[in-house]
């Protein structure tokens, strides 16, 4: 869920030529408490939070509801509580996401093969092969909205735009459960009244320097000279933000044939210096990663850490696992391993995600330690098919490191011998 600052100037209509705006954004809204809410009618309406109940995790999201009280993603529970006290915290059931996730992609598939899945809950599609059979860009976003709320039981919204950039900032600003057309000619017209913050990468730090030098809208931004950005920004954030301001984006839709590598990130819009809380950023991260992996029935070969700071420079580790693995309490062992080797960049993370790569079948050939207990992983495998059968409360899951280190397990968890610990 996107915290950047929206306009209200923007949710209008820029007219209803689509004939050179082929890209389509899909962004469910607010998608774990959604999908929780379908198995539990009688809170909607209500404040809910997804994630950790005890106050040690974070927030993964929250119902609009919620968020009317300023809870946002990657939140403390701890903040989360103290701003929305009333709210209903339900555990995170990342396998049931995945399989709702994955009912979404396939009636997006229906459109075009021009599909390029971004997370769980979003989606860019290239519409251009599609006009002859469904009609208009903005015909065939009302039948995804449609038809995803007929077939699964969620809201989507939807952006369509010439470009993926400009596609994506139309969803958010037709959220929630809207659609938002923003012609090719009506770009510049539609990135003048958005405030600074809205671009992606403007954190607050930029909006405060920025704004030392009268720039807090696009409109001024798209006027200020490219190499006085650099002078103030530095040369790759200073040129990155100037293309934004104009709608550059060469960036195509790239459709995948098969997924290589399951990954999450979260990127903070008030840049994170707390090592704790980026720690246990990075272990949701890391079981949302394990869950996707189990229901797609697959493991991993190497582990990826990634981290932006607030200068735009991003540094990504790897290290290759020891043996495949399906388990977070494996792949935690090495990211949290990566994450004690990085500094903090100078003003702080901007992104942290975490991946998984190599992935393998069970007919790939896969081969054990020698040493390997067959029952490892059969407390989260478990909690995995209880939550599909008898729903969110039936068992909660392990609380979130609260900052006591890589080498103590949280409480009620049992660890094995000097391996990664479980949240």
């Amino acid at each position: 869920m996107s915290r950047a600052p929206r306009s209200r100037a923007a949710r209008r209509s820029w007219g209803d030529d689509d004939s050179a705006a082929p890209i389509i954004h899909v962004d469910m809204d607010a998608f774990f408490a959604s999908v929780e809410l379908l198995e539990h009618p009688e809170l909607a309406g209500r404040p809910v939070i997804v994630g950790g109940r005890d106050g040690r995790g974070v927030v993964s999201a929250a119902s609009y509801e919620a968020r009317a009280f300023g809870v946002s993603s990657a939140m403390s529970m701890a903040e989360a509580s103290r701003r929305c006290p009333q709210a209903v915290v339900l555990p995170v059931r990342h396998g049931l996401y995945s399989q709702v996730s994955a009912q979404v992609m396939a009636v997006l598939a229906e459109v075009t093969p021009a599909l390029e899945k971004v997370s769980i809950d979003e989606a860019f599609l290239d519409v251009s092969g599609a006009r002859r059979r469904m009609g208009s860009p903005v015909t065939i976003g009302r039948w995804i909205r449609a038809e995803i709320r007929r077939r699964v039981g969620v809201p989507a919204s939807v952006g369509i735009a010439s470009t993926k950039f400009i596609a994506k900032l139309a969803s958010s600003h037709a959220k929630p459960d809207g659609l938002l057309l923003v012609p090719a000619a009506a770009t510049q017209d539609f990135l003048n009244v958005l405030p600074v913050g809205a671009l992606w990468g403007v954190g607050t730090r930029t909006q405060e320097v920025l704004a030392r030098w009268g720039i807090q809208d696009v409109r001024t931004l798209a006027g200020t000279d490219v190499r006085h950005l650099e002078r103030i920004l530095g040369r790759a954030a200073g040129r990155h933000l100037h293309e934004l301001s104009h709608g550059v984006d060469p960036r195509r839709v790239e459709p995948v044939r098969e997924e290589k590598s399951v990954g999450t990130e979260t990127t903070f819009f008030e840049t994170l210096t707390d090592r704790d809380h980026a720690r246990r950023v990075l272990l949701d991260q890391t079981h949302q990663c394990a869950a996707r992996l189990r229901a797609a029935d697959r493991r991993c070969r190497v582990a990826v850490l990634k981290a932006r700071g607030a200068d735009f420079t991003t540094v990504t580790r790897s290290r290759t696992l020891a043996t495949p693995t399906d388990l977070a309490q494996d792949i935690w062992e090495t990211v949290s391993s990566l994450y004690s080797a990085l500094p903090t960049p100078p003003g702080g993370f901007r992104l942290l995600g975490v991946r998984v790569e190599g992935l393998l079948r069970p007919d790939d050939g896969v081969q054990l330690l020698l040493d390997e207990d067959p029952r490892r992983g059969a407390s989260e495998r478990a909690a995995d098919a209880v939550r599909r059968r008898w729903g969110t409360h039936a068992v909660a899951p392990a609380s979130l490191l609260s900052g006591d280190g890589p080498t103590k397990a949280p409480p009620g968890q049992e660890g094995r011998g000097g391996r990664g610990r479980r949240r």
